[in-house]
């Protein structure tokens, strides 16, 4: 068993890493799908709209995940929740692989999504353990981990799903996954519980929190808003690179994954510059590089440059803005730090589930132009968020 950890006394590196590459295996579940849509559409014989739904049921139950599970993390042991979410994710993949038909598939993404939510309880925890000099850095360090996972998980699921098949990158998931419940089982500490009471108090306290703190509203509004427009770009893009000028597979798909490395290097040292610039400033610049990444992709639709240059400007805004206002929010109460995560994220991933749903109905409507439109507006809703009065904490 892993030796308990003083809170504020600092994080084991060793650990940190560890949980970072965990992190990074489990939230690649919610992505693996992206580079497939466009081959499960044709195998399921099956409309964009409802391969769109493939996407669009993982985040929806990736939301409800991080809303219904996490908190329970202060209440019960770390190491069984990860344990028991990762044991479900398992299976939940592998119904995917052998699934006959798109309901099937949506069903089984939905709880695929439901837990998957893992990586943010390795992110509080890394922040209430750690030194207050070294809490940024160390959330940036997992958070790094995490966008790593998801741009690996493009560029193999697309490799695996054109070489061998979907099914075939669904069973390699949960494989992943078991392995990576082997490590937790070796590493993971049990922690003290930071709420004494049962788990309806528990979730009534997410409500005095979402009350409480003003900045939580407002940081958790703005991450939305550009997490929606980061997939409303991604969950039609399969579709864009089938067609002409492109006529791409999976392949392909899962290669323009790796344009965005420049948004994971970037999650690891926005914490840094968080105090001397603020977390407003910041969260400006991010929306302007995904605003200006979407006139890339109106512009030049049919060039490779173009869209590889937005990829990578979309990138570096979204998970700028993420990280500039995720970290701060583990000051505001850091006994409640789960309790918080869980609503900046919940409502993060209703803003990537609504963005999903958008691109779908823009795509099925009024194709790339629709969907540049929608993801626009969302970047433009980003930055108008930081044009409201400065609280602390903004």
């Amino acid at each position: 068993m892993p030796a308990m950890l003083r809170e504020g006394a600092g994080f084991p590196r060793s650990l940190l890493l560890t949980l970072a590459v965990i992190a990074g295996v489990s939230v690649a579940n919610l992505y693996y799908n992206q580079p497939l849509l466009e081959m499960l559409r044709t195998e399921l014989h099956t409309t964009t709209l409802e391969a769109n739904h493939i996407a669009l049921y993982t985040q929806g139950g990736y939301a409800l995940g991080l809303f219904f599970i996490i908190p329970l993390a202060d209440l019960v042991s770390r190491r069984r929740i990860v344990l028991v979410n990762f044991s479900v994710l398992v299976l939940s993949l592998l119904a995917i692989a052998a699934a006959r038909d798109i309901r099937t598939i949506h069903l089984f993404s939905f709880l695929t999504g439901l837990c998957s939510v893992m990586p943010h309880i390795f992110i509080p925890f890394a922040a209430q353990y750690s030194r207050p000099a070294d809490k940024a850095r160390n959330v940036g360090i997992i958070l790094s981990g995490l966008l790593s996972g998801i741009l690996a998980s493009r560029v193999v699921s697309g490799a695996v799903g054109e070489v061998l098949g979907w099914r075939e990158m669904y069973c390699i998931a949960a494989g992943l996954m078991v392995l990576s419940a082997l490590v937790i089982l070796r590493v993971l500490p049990d922690t003290p519980r930071n709420f004494t009471g049962g788990y309806g108090a528990l979730m009534r306290s997410l409500a005095t929190l979402f009350s409480r703190y003003a900045a939580l509203r407002l940081h958790a509004l703005r991450a939305a808003l550009a997490f929606g427009s980061f997939m409303c770009f991604w969950a039609s893009l399969a579709f864009k690179m089938a067609g002409a000028p492109f006529h791409a597979g999976s392949d392909v798909v899962g290669l323009l994954g790796l344009c965005g490395i420049a948004g994971a290097v970037t999650a690891s040292h926005v914490g840094v510059y968080i105090p001397r610039y603020g977390v407003r400033r910041l969260s400006a610049v991010g929306a302007l590089l995904q605003l200006a990444a979407w006139g890339l992709f109106g512009a030049g639709a049919g060039s490779y440059a173009a869209i590889v240059a937005g990829i990578v400007l979309i990138d570096i805004g979204m998970q700028g803005i993420q990280l500039c206002n995720q970290a701060p929010l583990f000051e505001l109460e850091p006994q409640a730090s789960n309790r918080i995560n869980t609503l900046f994220m919940s409502i993060y991933f209703i803003g990537g589930a609504f963005g999903t749903l958008l691109s779908g109905l823009a795509w099925s409507r009024w194709g790339w132009p629709g969907v540049v439109a929608a993801g626009a507006v969302l970047a433009f809703g980003s930055l108008l968020t930081t044009l409201t009065p400065k609280r602390p904490q903004q």
